[in-house]
């Protein structure tokens, strides 16, 4: 992928619920899914910039499973992939 964020926003890449469950149970397609919230950080920017002008870096990292909010973020397309760029602050978390 040839894009990086700027500031401190991050590219995320949705990661799909899964279609069973832990007793075996197939979830059709046709159940009313809903948008994912987690995914893996695909790219970071360089960090957050100060009133006084200093680059915060960032907690979050290349790689990292990321829980995120349900309208979090923006959706964008990059080469037929769906990804989801938004704020460092729009993660709840990371998931370890």
């Amino acid at each position: 992928m040839n894009i990086r964020p700027l500031h401190d926003r991050v590219i995320v890449k949705c990661v799909e619920e899964e279609t069973t469950t832990a007793g075996g149970i197939i979830i059709p397609d046709t159940a009313s899914k809903e948008k994912p919230q987690q995914g893996v950080i695909i790219a970071v920017g360089k960090g957050k910039v100060t009133a006084d002008g200093k680059v915060l870096p960032l907690s979050v990292k290349e790689g990292d499973k990321v829980l995120f909010g349900k309208y979090a973020g923006s959706d964008i397309k990059i080469e037929g992939q769906n990804y989801l760029m938004m704020r460092e602050d729009d993660i709840l978390g990371v998931i370890e």
